[in-house]
């Protein structure tokens, strides 16, 4: 009998263990409850909310100058003849003659292409349609690794059968490190001018609303000064013409001086005010 009374009393403190361990799980967690609320109100302080309702509008330029790197030299080369297989025999050889020239002087052959390719008649006269032969025009582009023997090249390719210069255009191999720099300046500029206007009327910057990016690519350069958007410049500006001298006057460097690319990149933005 004693024996059964001990088992009981162990069977009851069981269970009362079981009961206060089941009600007392909600309790714990009841009290945890306030510290998370607290910590949501932290993080949705009204200082990090973008107000949309009060903002300033920015802009920032920056420029970042540049010796170029590589240089595009478009030749002509203009063969007459008095029948199509004559007029292309001369010009074959003439191209083959540049090259040559060219690869004497440290260019590969990869990097001398056909640009432009023409064979047309040539007439007795502007009414006629006798044909006294045939002229091709043919356009080599070369592509120079180092620019320093721009001019050696030029009067090799010229002493070699090229008559005539279409254009000599310098670029950057590696633009987009120069346009990323340009445009981190440029954002940069723009934060700072925001920071300094906030400031002067008594508010700080917040949020970043949105952002916009202008550029664009301009050619300053030849004896006529003119300007022109091309596929190498991209977003440059470029200016070749030689330094401290007016544009195409020859110096002891040759008809060709190096200058500088300008790589320039304008962004404006809004910042919300706090």
């Amino acid at each position: 009998m004693k024996n059964f009374a001990t088992i009981l009393n162990a069977i009851l403190a069981c269970a009362l263990m079981f009961v206060l361990i089941a009600f007392g799980l909600p309790a714990s967690n009841a009290k945890a409850a306030p510290t998370a609320e607290a910590t949501l109100e932290v993080v949705g302080e009204p200082d990090l909310v973008c107000d949309g309702e009060r903002t300033i509008q920015v802009s920032g330029t920056a420029v970042v100058n540049v010796i170029p790197d590589r240089v595009l030299i478009q030749l002509g080369i203009q063969s007459n003849a008095s029948t199509p297989q004559r007029v292309e025999a001369v010009n074959s050889a003439t191209i083959n003659n540049i090259i040559r020239a060219l690869k004497s002087q440290g260019v590969e052959e990869k990097d001398v292409v056909t640009d432009w390719y023409v064979i047309q008649p040539i007439y007795d006269d502007y009414d006629s349609l006798d044909i006294e032969g045939y002229r091709i025009n043919n356009v080599v582009a070369v592509t120079l690794r180092d620019i320093s023997n721009v001019n050696k090249v030029i009067i090799a390719a010229l002493n070699a059968g090229a008559n005539q210069v279409v254009n000599v255009e310098f670029y950057l191999s590696d633009l987009r490190k120069y346009r990323d720099q340009a445009r981190d300046l440029a954002m940069k500029a723009a934060g700072e001018k925001a920071n300094d206007l906030a400031s002067a009327a008594g508010a700080k910057t917040g949020c970043v609303m949105n952002i916009n990016e202008n550029t664009w690519s301009q050619y300053y350069g030849g004896w006529y000064g003119g300007q022109s958007r091309d596929l190498w410049t991209q977003n440059v500006m470029q200016n070749a013409a030689p330094a401290g001298g007016e544009s195409g006057i020859l110096t002891d460097a040759g008809p060709v001086n190096l200058g500088q690319i300008s790589v320039r990149a304008e962004v404006s933005a809004s910042y919300s005010l706090k």
